[in-house]
């Protein structure tokens, strides 16, 4: 008799799961609609936020927006190597849910947008900006469940990509220690020079 291993066993879980949360035909139109939208648009309030942060704050929160974007970028570097290394397949690639988002066939695991999401939430919350950490999260769950809901990711994925946005936060806290307030530092005065004209005239603030 042959038995599953725990990897069968997981699959299954994580297959039982997807069906869960993924749209039917039988669900509601204006629901699917709203589900692809925050699949494919609720990413852009990451510029949004670090944008808001960097224009609206003290060089402190400056600091905090470019490195919540550093440690975007290492983790959606790691996602890449993750890809390249190991090839996971979507749910519509294994005929399994319904896709109600056009998306290419490559590796699903970890999802980029939840882990960009969580690194930029991750770095808000430990950085002592709680309440633009919390929009951040919130932003990631619907995101991570829409992902699902449209069919583009599997349950798991959003799991690897919140482990993954950790790690990269846990990884890049040396180079930040070493580097990090350098790195601001000429990004705040490349800003004060370039928007010279804008800063002057008080439509954008220098300090």
């Amino acid at each position: 008799m042959k038995t599953k291993g725990p990897y069968g066993c997981s699959r299954n879980i994580e297959r039982t799961i997807f069906l869960a949360l993924n749209a039917t035909p039988a669900t509601p139109h204006w629901v699917i609609a709203a589900g692809t939208l925050i699949a494919n648009y609720a990413i852009l309030s990451v510029p949004a936020m670090l944008v808001a942060l960097w224009l609206t704050g003290s060089d402190e929160r400056r600091a905090l927006a470019v490195r919540a974007c550093f440690a975007g970028l290492l983790a959606l570097g790691i996602n890449q190597l993750i890809g390249l290394a190991w090839y996971h397949p979507r749910p519509f690639v294994s005929a399994t849910g319904h896709t109600f988002l056009a998306r290419a066939p490559d590796s699903s695991f970890p999802g980029d947008h939840v882990t960009l999401l969580s690194a930029v939430s991750f770095t808000f919350r430990y950085g002592g900006k709680r309440g633009i950490g919390l929009l951040a999260l919130i932003v990631d769950i619907a995101v991570g469940w829409a992902r699902i809901f449209v069919g583009v990711h599997w349950p798991f994925d959003m799991i690897g990509a919140a482990i993954v946005a950790l790690l990269a936060c846990m990884a890049g806290s040396p180079f930040w220690r070493i580097a990090g307030m350098a790195m601001t530092s000429a990004l705040i005065a490349l800003y004060r020079k370039l928007l010279a004209v804008l800063i002057s005239l008080r439509w954008l603030r220098p300090y």
